[in-house]
């Protein structure tokens, strides 16, 4: 038990060796995925390599046909992926981001269906490791972040988990050296809105008014050029796709419940109804966001305050999967770098690893213990950002 409360068991060399088992077992099941496939680019299960990245292609050869408006029309959007991939048993991957987004899809559509999908991931993981590097500048970053679990889920999905954290990471790492270029990759990460909540509380509640402006006219900038590309019916599209994506998606479970890691998904997974899952979601988000902003008006570092609002973010928000916790290594991250400068307490680092580790059975434990270990490990890391900053808080302890 003391060296679980020591943290003394995580040694460099383990860290090293186990990140690497994990790597080589990655690139070994993905790489075997890839040469199982059928020609139709099918895996053994009937379903697109990439799986979730058929939506985005798929969206975008509607866009650049002159029809983006029917990737918020759930048949017409399935019936050019049934053709894309010639199965017309191909399950469906929806469309559920903001037209602005539209304009990624379309560059992406351009290009073969594997020649896009790589450049995808080509593109979005250095802007992962050089967010995680730019908080923990340390030798083994590198090979632990791309050992993270989330990171294959991720890959294997064919997900934005790359893109939303570096676009997270830097609009945090440059909030107070440069707060117009941080409120533009704060306003770029409005094409997932569900965790865009948080944010300009925080923004506000700080008076950090010129990197909120910044991000108000991104947006503002990115909903014109795709209301000029795209045409503002595109606008309505969405607005209505929202209404099915909440009932049919999130309330009635289409997407299961093993593969949400929010309160609502953990409540509907014991079998909670609609109602007392959405009560708990709201005072996990209400508790949330009131322990965030007295975190951000608190005299500690911004290192633990830019922790606490990646975790905060996607605990808030009832829609959120496993890929989405690539997050989640910033804050880890930015935990790690907080323990190396000012040392470690009880419990921190056995915390940090387990959280780390947990994409690799949140899904699996959800399915079949019925445990959201997912959501679980959230929590813990909310709680122990939360309970660092309070210590720190009483010993001036300030990073500056």
């Amino acid at each position: 038990m003391h060296v679980l409360k020591s943290g003394d068991w995580i040694t460099q060399e383990r860290i090293r060796v186990y990140s690497w088992i994990l790597v080589v077992l990655w690139i070994a099941g993905i790489s075997a995925l890839v040469i199982t496939a059928t020609p139709e680019l099918l895996d053994f299960k009937g379903r697109p390599l990439g799986t979730d990245f058929a939506n985005v292609w798929s969206a975008g050869t509607l866009a650049l046909e002159g029809q983006g408006v029917l990737a918020y029309d759930w048949s017409a959007h399935h019936a050019v992926q049934q053709r894309m991939f010639s199965n017309p048993e191909v399950p469906y991957f929806g469309w559920h981001y903001p037209p602005f987004f539209l304009m990624v899809a379309s560059v992406l559509a351009l290009m073969p269906y594997m020649v896009a999908l790589a450049v995808w991931g080509a593109a979005t993981f250095p802007l992962y490791l050089g967010a995680l590097r730019s908080i923990a500048p340390f030798p083994l970053t590198t090979l632990v972040a791309a050992a993270f679990p989330a990171v294959a889920v991720n890959v294997i999905h064919g997900q934005n988990g790359f893109l939303t954290a570096g676009l997270f990471g830097a609009a945090l790492l440059q909030l107070d050296r440069r707060p117009l270029l941080s409120g533009v990759c704060f306003g770029l990460l409005a094409y997932k809105p569900q965790y865009g909540v948080l944010i300009p509380l925080v923004l506000a509640a700080t008076g950090r008014w010129r990197t909120f402006g910044a991000a108000a006219a991104m947006v503002a900038g990115l909903v014109g050029i795709s209301t000029a590309l795209f045409g503002m019916d595109v606008w309505q599209a969405f607005l209505d796709s929202t209404r099915l994506t909440r009932e049919v998606v999130l309330e009635a479970g289409a997407l299961a419940w093993h593969k949400q890691q929010s309160a609502f998904g953990a409540l509907s997974l014991l079998g909670a109804d609609k109602a007392v899952a959405y009560a708990g979601q709201g005072l996990v988000a209400l508790v949330v966001v009131m322990a965030t902003l007295w975190l951000w008006r608190a005299p500690v570092d911004l290192g633990l305050k830019s922790a606490g609002l990646v975790t905060g973010a996607i605990l808030i928000t009832p829609y959120v999967l496993d890929y989405d916790l690539v997050i989640l290594a910033l804050a880890i991250a930015w935990m790690v770098a907080h323990g190396m400068r000012y040392g470690f307490h009880t419990w921190e680092k056995t915390i940090l690893v387990l959280v780390w580790a947990v994409p690799l059975v949140s899904r699996i434990s959800s399915y079949t213990l019925k445990v959201p270990m997912g959501l679980m490990a959230m929590l813990l890391l909310f709680v122990l950002i939360i309970a660092r900053a309070r210590h720190d808080a009483r010993h001036a302890i300030t990073g500056s």
